[in-house]
């Protein structure tokens, strides 16, 4: 069975969950193999044997001293020795153009923001605001896939775990823009919007004081997520943006108070699994989208049900 080759995502030796949702992808294909850049933790390699990583291949942690270049080039150099089926990495921005540097280099095709995948490597999109799907597949070379966070349910399957490390001589071109400087973001309580399963988000309904939507999200467990609207007012960081021009999130559910549901944030929360709306406008676009709606004042709805949420905790 041909391997598929899995990148990696990991911070301080823990894996994201993406992760472990493309070794759940990967099991459709064939044989999943993570590559992870640097030293991988005892807790990180059986995190990836747990979830069905046959092989973990490691490269020198000195390839994240340089931007994305060098990760491209040592997953062509695997899917070449290895005569991988497919790569697999995460639809980040960073990791969208590794995949596109990756595919240049095998001579093959990439296919980003996937939502699903088969075991004939045909990919399924959620376009224009989700209104239309549609389907893909490489017809030439080894396919590199981008694949959206919460698109795939994770599903563990003991797998091997053995562990090979990976020599790679970096050409002059990979090297030329290093990385001099890091500053750590400081982790919040909240989950990372774009990884977790709920997201709470406010919209230009809400107003300035976004503590109605943070103190809902806090009860869940949940990321906050913020509309164009809401940003651009300077209510809450652009960080927290939902929406095509921000970022795309798949979360088994996502709450939006205050949000009319234009286009720009629809192609940004569409493919969540169970989208509630709470908005006083009952002709407001997003409730077409919505699997379930309240017609009324969120500043009264969502406190009630924080305040529920918090008594059945």
């Amino acid at each position: 069975m041909a391997e598929v080759l899995v990148l990696v995502d990991h911070v301080d030796g823990q894996v994201k969950k993406v992760t472990l949702e493309l070794l759940t992808a990967a099991r459709r294909i064939g044989e999943p193999a993570a590559v992870v850049v640097g030293e991988p933790t005892d807790e990180l390699k059986a995190k990836l044997g747990e979830y069905g990583a046959e092989k973990i291949y490691t490269a020198p942690a000195e390839l994240d001293d340089y931007v994305v270049a060098p990760k491209a080039e040592l997953l062509a150099k695997l899917a070449n020795d290895k005569s991988a089926a497919a790569v697999l990495v995460s639809a980040t921005p960073e990791n969208k153009e590794i995949a596109g540097r990756t595919a240049v280099k095998l001579g093959s095709g990439v296919l980003t923001d996937v939502v699903d995948i088969n075991s004939e490597l045909v990919a399924e999109h959620s376009i224009f605001g989700g209104s239309i799907i549609t389907h893909a597949k490489v017809t030439k070379g080894v396919p590199v896939v981008a694949v959206r966070p919460n698109a795939i349910p994770a599903e563990p399957s003991a797998g091997a775990a053995a562990v090979e490390a990976v020599e790679i001589e970096l050409s002059d071109a990979a090297k030329a823009a290093r990385i001099t400087d890091r500053v750590k973001q400081e982790k919040g309580a909240r989950p990372e919007l774009t990884e977790a399963a709920i997201v709470v988000s406010g919209g230009r309904g809400v107003g300035e004081d976004f503590s109605v939507v943070e103190n809902l999200a806090d009860a869940l467990g949940a990321a906050v997520g913020a509309s164009r609207a809401a940003v651009d007012a300077g209510w809450y960081p652009h960080a927290f943006q939902v929406g095509q021009t921000g970022k795309t999130v798949s979360p088994n559910l996502y709450i939006a108070l205050g949000i009319s549901g234009a286009i720009q944030h629809r192609a940004g929360m569409q493919t969540s699994k169970t989208i509630v709306a709470v908005n006083k406008d009952p002709e407001a676009p997003i409730l077409e989208i919505s699997d379930f709606a309240v017609i009324g004042d969120l500043h009264k709805v969502a406190p009630q049900l924080t305040e529920e949420i918090n008594k059945r905790k």
